[in-house]
């Protein structure tokens, strides 16, 4: 079986369920993949909140325990709440795990299913941190209370973002990796005592403890201390006939605990001998020690993770994810199969735009402000073409749109380089607003949005779409045109349909801003002579720059140059149209590269003063839509 779905109301960031034509829904409804899950989001978006939950609901393998406080209630308008409840339900159930949990299961449409129900209640909401907690089974809590047995069979592994993976592994009364080795199968037989003084033999791991005890305590030095200790010191606090006497030997006694309570896990790096590894090595070094009980463990083992890449290099977190996968196949195999081999289900949050790259996007769940939305098909706008092309081409730089606040989708490298500084000049920091670019090249610019769509409750991050018209202006030389249709060979409404076909993906917060005549580069130039002295510039940079980076004189030489011309061509009565054709031309014709120009053009929009009034109208509205009304 696997934990298939979370339920929580008025926990942290999630707030109360939503009543039928009253306040919407605010609590926390996610469903999880028998396989793997992967949370991803931006920070306080709650993606800790939902690990928490799972953690508060069904408890952990390790040792810490999680002490519901004040801060764990939700606060909204009306001020914070006094109770939380949290739901976790599990489905495929084997036969043998029906068994298990005969008297605590709940029967619906869809089967039998396991639903364990956390309910917190405040005692004092003004002054303390007193809290009433119960845990019963049933998808409203009024099942059988959850006994101690059943308890323990599902609790979920945990591994927290900030981990000490070192002091884990060490040894130590209570340690981690002892833990962890107890309740590995094949340590179990060696608890039984098998020393044999007589020949001075043991092979469990009881018998080798009790054997070492045996010879420490006979060593001539060993035994030269206690005797020195007994005659000459606890001798003289005796009393009557209370005769004190010590003993050296292991500390404790000798039990299969003790004796896994002295292991450490240290890791080699083929050189056979140890030394001193860094936090990244030490992490992974943990996860496959808790990967190694889970893996033995017989009823639904439950791995949450936060922040899998803490520590790790790119490489190393790929690597990471194909282990989590390979140990996760076998969950996502077996849900629903009677004597399938059950493998590990995997609930993970991420910062990383290497893992979240890493995984196919139906293991997706987006977090965004309080809500969750599932990018499994069924879920979005996405068909199974998309998710194919995808999987293909969703790489690490395109991957930070899960991160992201609002999303611009552009169509080169041109684009991806020269909005953010534009942005930035007129007062609409991309930074501060959290916008991510995502540069898709040519193709497939609506695979990247449909992500964002969905029927009903919409994502809560902005994307614009940002594209070329491909529509030549009047007046364009017949050596610049190409086979692109030219405006004045068209009539209105073949050019509304045009537009109309550019932007048929729009919806919900997914809008298309199509440029106003041609070209980012040539809309630019013909925005404003502010706008068409810096591409001028830019360009002509450009042009010098295709063999060598010209120096900061060479630069400035060069600027001043085109800064001249601009000048010159409005003495002469050239009209702006004319003079953005002139601008475009060598990157039109291939002379000069539209990416190193934006490069030139980010430098020079550093020191242009400029307003939203300066740049092209469409560029004005996809900034308003990213970055909110100024």
């Amino acid at each position: 079986m696997y934990l298939a779905h979370l339920r929580a109301e008025n926990f942290r960031i999630f707030g109360p369920a939503g009543q039928e034509g009253g306040d919407p829904d605010r609590s926390l409804r996610v469903d999880f993949a028998p396989g793997t899950t992967v949370l991803v989001g931006e920070n306080d978006s709650g993606k800790t909140a939902i690990v928490d939950a799972i953690r508060v609901c069904l408890l952990t393998t390790a040792a810490d325990y999680y002490r519901v406080t004040k801060d764990d209630f939700h606060v909204g308008a009306g001020g914070r709440s006094d109770t939380f409840t949290i739901t976790c339900g599990f489905r495929w159930l084997s036969a043998e795990e029906k068994g298990t949990f005969l008297e605590l299961l709940t029967t619906d449409a869809n089967g039998s299913a396991l639903y364990v129900t956390f309910r917190a209640q405040l005692m004092d909401p003004q002054r303390s941190n007193r809290v009433s907690v119960t845990t019963r089974t049933g998808p409203d809590g009024k099942g059988p209370a959850l006994d101690g047995a059943a308890r323990e069979l599902l609790k979920a592994t945990y591994l927290r973002p900030l981990r000490d993976a070192e002091a884990e592994l060490r040894s130590g009364r209570g340690s981690r990796l002892s833990q962890i080795l107890a309740s590995y199968p094949a340590i179990l037989k060696e608890e039984k005592d098998d020393f044999n003084a007589e020949t001075d033999t043991a092979d469990t791991l009881v018998g080798i403890l009790r054997r070492a005890e045996h010879h420490i305590t006979s060593n001539a030095a060993v035994a030269a201390a206690r005797d020195d200790i007994n005659t000459n010191y606890l001798e003289k606090f005796s009393i009557g006939s209370d005769v004190l006497r010590g003993e050296i030997g292991v500390a404790g006694d000798a039990t299969l605990a003790r004796a896994l309570e002295r292991l450490e896990l240290t890791l080699f790096a083929g050189t056979g001998e140890w030394t001193r590894r860094g936090l990244g090595y030490n992490n992974a070094l943990f996860m496959a020690a808790e990967l190694l009980l889970l893996g033995n463990s017989e009823t639904a083992p439950l791995l949450l993770i936060e922040e899998p890449e803490a520590h790790l290099h790119p490489q190393l977190q790929t690597r990471v994810m194909d282990l989590l996968y390979e140990r996760a196949a076998g969950a996502a195999g077996a849900a629903g199969t009677a004597g399938a081999a059950a493998g590990v289900q995997v609930i993970l949050t991420t910062h990383s735009s290497n893992l979240a790259s890493a995984v196919p996007v139906e293991w997706l769940t987006l977090v965004a402000r309080g809500s969750t939305f599932n990018l499994a098909p069924g879920h979005t706008r996405l068909d199974a073409g998309d998710y194919a092309f995808l999987s293909r081409f969703l790489d690490v730089t395109k991957a930070n749109l899960f991160f992201a606040r609002s999303v611009a989708v552009v169509e080169g490298d041109a684009e991806a380089l020269l909005l953010p500084a534009l942005a930035q000049a007129v007062g609409r920091s991309f930074n501060e607003s959290g916008v991510s670019v995502v540069n898709v090249g040519h193709t497939g610019l609506f695979r990247y949005s449909r992500i964002f769509q969905r029927e009903g409750r919409q994502i809560p991050v902005t994307v614009a779409c940002i594209r070329d018209r491909d529509l030549l202006p009047d007046g364009t030389p017949q050596d610049m045109r190409g086979e692109l249709p030219c405006v004045s060979d068209m009539t209105a409404e073949q050019i509304a349909a045009h537009v109309d076909a550019l932007t048929r993906g729009d919806d919900g917060n997914v809008k298309t801003f199509v440029s106003d005549h041609w070209t980012l580069e040539y809309d630019l130039a013909a925005a404003s002579w502010t706008i068409a002295r810096v591409m001028h510039q830019a360009v002509r940079a450009a042009r010098a720059s295709e063999r060598s980076w010209p120096d900061a004189e060479r630069l400035a030489e060069l600027d001043g140059e085109a800064a001249q011309e601009i000048e010159k061509w409005r003495a002469e009565g050239v009209i702006l149209p004319e003079a953005a054709l002139r601008i475009y031309r060598p990157l039109k014709k291939g002379n000069a590269s539209k990416a190193i120009a934006a490069q030139h053009a980010a430098r020079l929009l550093k020191s242009t003063p400029l307003t939203e009034a300066h740049i092209p109208a469409y560029l004005r509205r996809a900034f308003a839509h990213l970055c909110g009304e100024p």
